[in-house]
């Protein structure tokens, strides 16, 4: 038997035995609809959790994330949870939809986020940030580009300061393709979310067989029926978010967390019918 064969016959021995995941919709897998996962959703967190578990039968992972959640909500609802299941890895994608809102302090978000971190760094896991996404694509969203740049550089520094691995979404140019984003434009589909495990386990230098995946070709559309889309999405999608805003409800109130204890994951699914 050659060294080679022997090498990959050899089970990767992980640090980790369980993951903990909290945040909002990114987290939770909004998006990513799929009948046979917990609450109807996959997402990067569940791709990423059944790759390690591939590598330990008894790896455990539970999912905390709920749509729509500020970070303050994520610290009181989230935090405390998390640290009770004891994880030795955990992911915290928190801030965005605090930086998207008008008149928040990217600064002051990034001071929140910090003391999350901090709380779960002192008991020794492996904390796993998340920059947000380059925003020049969106053009609804593009006028926040800078803000969310200064948020980037903040979640940066939190990392560093604190020894956390970062998965940097503003360099992964693919999600600058909408072909990467959901109906509703605001969340990642089935690619993006493969996409960013890939991501997340290159952080974590993990080997991994995920492989890249072409998006489907672009359709063919006349100016007149992509602004019938855009006015389509906007009714359906942009209208009522801007609703929720203004009376201060949200899309994740009643919602209950996918996976609330550390349980074992599926096998990996291979995922040529996204291509």
């Amino acid at each position: 038997m050659s060294d080679e064969v022997a090498n990959d016959a050899i089970p990767l021995e992980l640090p980790w035995s369980r993951f903990v995941a909290i945040g909002d919709s990114f987290t939770e897998g909004l998006g990513d609809p799929d009948p046979g996962s917990p609450g109807g959703l996959r997402g990067w967190a569940d791709r990423f959790a059944e790759v390690l578990a591939e590598h330990d039968p008894e790896f455990a992972y539970a999912n905390l994330a709920v749509r729509g959640k500020l970070i303050g909500q994520i610290t009181d609802e989230q935090l405390d949870i998390a640290l009770d299941l004891r994880p030795d890895l955990v992911s915290v994608c928190a801030g965005g939809n605090d930086v998207i809102r008008p008149g928040t302090d990217p600064d002051a978000v990034a001071e929140q986020l910090e003391s999350i971190v901090s709380r779960l760094r002192d008991t020794g896991a492996t904390v796993i940030l998340f920059t947000g996404v380059d925003t020049r694509f969106q053009p609804v969203f593009r006028s926040i580009r800078g803000k969310v740049a200064i948020f980037n550089e903040n979640v940066r520094k939190v990392a560093q300061r604190n020894d956390c691995f970062v998965v940097d979404q503003w360099a992964l140019e693919q999600l600058q393709d909408s072909r990467y984003w959901a109906g509703d434009r605001l969340h990642l589909n089935a690619l993006g979310h493969h996409t960013i495990a890939r991501a997340a386990l290159d952080a974590l230098n993990v080997p991994n067989d995920l492989a890249p995946l072409d998006p489907p070709p672009l359709p063919v559309r006349t100016w007149r029926e992509a602004r019938k889309e855009d006015v389509v999405w906007a009714r359906e999608h942009l209208v009522p978010w801007v609703i929720r805003r203004i009376k201060h409800v949200s899309s994740g109130d009643h919602i209950e967390p996918k996976r609330p204890q550390p349980g074992a994951v599926h096998p990996p699914r291979h995922d040529a019918d996204l291509a």
